[in-house]
This record gives structure tokens, C-alpha cells and sequence, in this order.
């Protein structure tokens, strides 16, 4: 009963995530990015691209309309490749963007270009990253992502940021090269906040000294999904045994082994480096 209850909050809670992100896509599309010719990274770029572009020869589309026209054929793919919950929370926020674009009319929030391309695309990386912890994504290229990356074990962020070059090459000989600069700031601070706040595929390695090590390895194994390596060591200063223990684990999973450890022994010493390259096995929870 208490698996179900944690089940269904956190449901609620991915809904509630996800359509956030929708609605705040929504916003700074209409209210920072239109009003300064600015494109954003993927298939929601691709979508402001052609609305311009057709608007340019009097044939008015809406953003909406290429949003979900582009999304849906990836969503099939995604559906088969990845996981239902997946797709049905991308297609959900990708709905709720879209709706909100359609019904509202947001007016722009600061006359200042400069304003609009960082405090937008912050805001704008945050909603992403509301919509991947949710357990869903913003569509386009987030499916294409999250695929590879569940594939090799490793954030493809900055392969994504080279491939909207192309977009945004389209856009400087469309429509100036003044633009394209901006949406180029826009997409790098975008970014930036995505790989600085989605933490799912950074790595850290944790070492620890401890007088109880085979206790401390008990309690991880029975949480943590990852193997842990144990040798001896003596103090130089008290000339003691100790146990020398080695994990790598998922940098959101810090905090949890830093408590199994400091619940068995206060004065273990726990010593943590950021991990650059990772080669081998590496259990991620599905998503």
C-alpha cells in the first residue's frame, strides 16, 4: 500500500512538473523570444524557424502547429525504443506549450534583448530540466538525447548544441546574422543550465577510510544499485586496520551513500572526486 501511495505521488508530481514546463515554454516563447527574433535549441527551434520563415511569404502557421506536427513521428519511435511514461509525459508537455501558445497571449516581459536572451534562456533551461525530472522530456531532440545517452552512459548535451549550428545558420542568412548571435548566447546559456542542473549521467567517485567497512557495505547494497570495492589500509598515524572502500555512483546519489556511511561510523573519513570518463558497467534506473 505504501509502494502504491508512493507511486501515485509521484505521478502527481510529474504531472504537475511537466505541464510547469509547458506553460513556462509557452511564456518565454511568446513573451522573450518572438519579440527579439530568437530561436531555441531542437525541434521547438526548428518550429519558430518555419513560422518565420512561411510568415515571411504570408503563410501563417503557428508554432504550435510545427511543434506537434514534428514531435509526434519522434514519439512513435521514442514510444518503441525507450518507455511509455516517457513518451506520454514528453506528448504531454509538448501538448501543454502548445495549447498555452494557441489560448494565451503573453505580452513581452523586458524591451532589452540582452534581458530577454539571458534571464529567457536560464528560465527556459530550468522548464527543461523540470520536464527530464519529471521523468519526460521537452520533445524533439531531448528523445533523441536521452536515447544515445541511455545507450552509452553519457550526456550528449554538447553534441546536441553542434547540431543546432545548422538552425542556426538558416536563420543568419534568413533573417540577419544579429539573430543568429543572440539565439547562439541563447542556446549556449540554455544548455549550461541543463548540464549545471540535470545531474542524471554525472558521475562522482566516492572513497572511504572506515573502521566498520563490511557494515557500511551491508546497508549500501541493500540501496545502492552499484557495485563497491573494498581494501585494507593501515593509519600511519595510529597504525590501525582500516578499510579502504571505492564506489562510483550518480552524482544525485551522493547524499544517500554520505548517509548509509555517516549513520555506521561518524568518524569515517569520505573523500569524493568529480569522475571525468567511465568505462565499464553502470546501473541507471530506467526512466
Amino acid at each position: 500500500m505504501k509502494n502504491k501511495a508512493n507511486e501515485k505521488k509521484r505521478l502527481i508530481v510529474s504531472i504537475l512538473l511537466t505541464i510547469g514546463s509547458g506553460i513556462i515554454q509557452a511564456y518565454i516563447i511568446e513573451s522573450m523570444m518572438r519579440p527579439s527574433g530568437l530561436i531555441s535549441m531542437g525541434f521547438t527551434g526548428l518550429a519558430l524557424l518555419l513560422h518565420m520563415g512561411l510568415e515571411k511569404i504570408h503563410i501563417n502557421l503557428s508554432v504550435s502547429f510545427f511543434l506537434i506536427v514534428l514531435n509526434l513521428p519522434v514519439a512513435v519511435i521514442c514510444a518503441k525504443a525507450i518507455s511509455k511514461r516517457f513518451t506520454i509525459l514528453s506528448l504531454l508537455q509538448i501538448l501543454s506549450a502548445s495549447v498555452c501558445l494557441m489560448i494565451f497571449d503573453f505580452k513581452p516581459f523586458f524591451s532589452s534583448v540582452i534581458l530577454n536572451i539571458t534571464v529567457g534562456a536560464f528560465v527556459y533551461g530550468i522548464q527543461i530540466v523540470m520536464a527530464l525530472k519529471a521523468g519526460g522530456s521537452t520533445g524533439g531532440t531531448d528523445f533523441i538525447a536521452l536515447y544515445v545517452s541511455n545507450k552509452i552512459n553519457k550526456a550528449i548535451w554538447e553534441y546536441i548544441f553542434v547540431f543546432n549550428a545548422l538552425l542556426l545558420i538558416i536563420l543568419g542568412f534568413l533573417f540577419g546574422w544579429d539573430r543568429a548571435g543572440y539565439s547562439l548566447i541563447f542556446q549556449f546559456v540554455t544548455t549550461y543550465t541543463i548540464s549545471k542542473f540535470y545531474t542524471r549521467y554525472a558521475r562522482v567517485t566516492i572513497q572511504v577510510i572506515t573502521a566498520y567497512p563490511d557494515e557500511i557495505i551491508s546497508d549500501y547494497m541493500k540501496i545502492i544499485h552499484h557495485g563497491i570495492t573494498k581494501a585494507k589500509g593501515i593509519g600511519g598515524y595510529s597504525n590501525k586496520e582500516y578499510g579502504i572502500l571505492y564506489a562510483v555512483v550518480s552524482s544525485y546519489e551522493v547524499a544517500e551513500v554520505v548517509n548509509v556511511i555517516k549513520n555506521i561510523d561518524s568518524n569515517a573519513i569520505i573523500n569524493i572526486y568529480k569522475t571525468e570518463d567511465f568505462y565499464g558497467k553502470f546501473h541507471l534506473d530506467p526512466i
